[in-house]
């Protein structure tokens, strides 16, 4: 049986079992009636964070679907790939500077482009001729 953190019913067994080793049969009662009330505290602390967050957030917490929000589904890779697709400039210069290196990095930056709107970015078709923008220091 898996619990939360890595303990296992036989783990929480065992440390139950030194704890009233530890603690002795004249104060385990007294013990056992604290960590009751602690565990029953959490309890309500948790129930009270619910509502509380239900009452600030109203009732669209429940069309949130909190699998999308979740941490461990996001990809560093995928994330600089995308934010490099969806910010690169459009202009000529900038094309050659990424594939020229740094002497073009230093002509586009001699013409500077301030306030103009931008048009919404189509993402180039990457063949094995025109590989994506690759940085190793970045993997």
């Amino acid at each position: 049986m898996y619990m939360d953190f890595g303990l296992t019913f036989e783990k929480l067994l065992l440390i139950g079992v030194i704890a009233a080793v530890i603690i002795g049969p004249e104060r385990l009662p007294k013990a056992a009636e604290t960590f009751a009330g602690f565990v029953r505290k959490a309890g309500e602390y948790l129930r009270d964070t619910k509502s509380r967050m239900r009452d600030e957030i109203g009732p669209e917490i429940d069309d949130v679907d909190w699998r999308k929000l979740d941490p461990r589904q996001y990809d560093p890779r995928r994330i600089i790939r995308d934010a490099l697709m969806d910010d690169a400039p459009s202009t000529s210069a900038a094309t050659a500077s990424a594939a020229t290196g740094t002497a073009a990095v230093a002509a586009s930056a001699a013409t500077p482009v301030l306030d103009t709107p931008r048009s919404p970015m189509v993402r180039p078709a990457f063949t094995s001729e025109t590989p994506p923008p690759f940085d190793l220091e970045a993997t």
